[in-house]
């Protein structure tokens, strides 16, 4: 019963992979997609979406971090595995399911699923191309504009050589609105030889149960759903382990954000947009599994200094009862030192 945290382009990069696996209860993780065109990917590419891969492709908690590779082109695609491969890539990702119109123009994620024949042909080049102890998995949408190839383009997955699927329980004209189809999780489940992984519309513990019985799958990937409740993961593991769940309240959830916003801000530089940018971002998504994260995305939407936005977000820990010393790395229950920069500089 694996949870998986999925791979989201522009969202979950390097700073949330940290962040995320660090409070537990997730198995893997995917990069962002590695878009690949015409040419062997530059080793500043891989340390820019997979910084993971100096310290072991593993976060600082120890998860294993999957490298996704994007395209439609299986000769290149091949080549590009076998390179993330001797970098020390734990598992090869290949993404037939991003819905983004930029990607899809060029011919990448979920339009290829109205070409089974060719999803088939690049899942055997990369299988090929890896050692044969490394796992090659494909995410797929249910279709691009409907679910009448969905089967088809899983068994040509699986035929191909894929160790495992994961699919996401809509097609791309579905986009993210719900409800997302578990029951075609299942027919795919059923079809094929290989694992299914389920994804799409996971929330809470009950939406956990739900989509793991309709679809027949054990292991699940949940994307959105972890952003907006980063515990989530660590309850479902705690209640596998016959524990009761222990959901972090806003004032637990406030030094993770500090400490979020603090990785981003040495990423990015004095002057970059980038800390202030990802704080908001996140605190978007944070409103649906905290209410009290609106009032604080309200007080920090008009600051744009990254200096004046630590403050107000020290500030909220110190108002919601977390004594300042507790602010401090090293500290019982809070983020230690390492960030993800002090990765992407060993990795240069």
């Amino acid at each position: 019963m694996k949870v998986v945290l999925a791979p989201m382009e522009g969202l979950v990069d390097a700073v949330m992979r940290d962040a995320i696996t660090r409070l537990g209860g997730v198995d893997w993780c995917v990069t962002e997609f590695v878009r690949v065109t015409s040419a062997l990917l530059p080793a500043r590419t891989w340390q820019r979406l997979a910084p993971e891969l100096a310290q072991g492709a593993r976060t600082r908690a120890g998860t294993p971090v999957h490298i996704q590779l994007l395209g439609s082109d299986p000769a290149c695609l091949a080549d590009n595995a076998a390179r993330a491969a001797e970098y020390g890539a734990p598992a090869i990702d290949l993404n037939f399911g991003c819905p983004a119109k930029s990607v899809n123009r060029h011919r990448g994620g979920a339009a290829l699923l109205d070409e089974p024949a060719l999803l088939h042909d690049i899942v055997g080049a990369v299988r090929r191309a890896v050692p044969a102890a490394l796992p090659v998995s494909a995410k797929m949408r249910l279709g691009f504009n409907d679910k009448t190839r969905a089967l088809e383009c899983a068994q040509a997955l699986a035929d191909g050589g894929a160790n495992w699927l994961t699919v996401h329980a809509r097609t791309k004209l579905e986009g993210y609105r719900p409800p997302a189809h578990w029951d075609w999780v299942a027919r795919i489940r059923e079809a094929v030889a290989v694992p299914v992984v389920a994804n799409g519309e996971v929330w809470t513990l009950a939406d956990y149960d739900a989509i793991r019985r309709v679809s027949g799958c054990d292991d699940v990937m949940i994307g959105r759903g972890l952003i907006a409740r980063p515990d989530l993961a660590a309850c479902i593991a705690a209640r596998a382990r016959g524990e009761a769940p222990a959901p972090l309240d806003w004032p637990s959830m406030l030094p993770w954000l500090l400490d979020f916003f603090r990785q981003c801000r040495a990423l990015g530089g004095e002057g970059s947009t980038y800390p202030a940018a990802r704080l908001k971002q996140w605190l978007g998504q944070l409103k649906r599994g905290f209410p009290e994260a609106a009032a604080l995305f309200e007080s920090l939407r008009p600051l744009r200094d990254a200096a004046a936005l630590e403050a107000v977000l020290v500030a909220a820990c110190r108002g919601s009862g977390r004594a300042m010393s507790a602010l401090e790395p090293g500290e019982p229950g809070f983020p230690d030192d390492r960030c993800a920069a002090d990765q992407q500089a060993e990795c240069q």
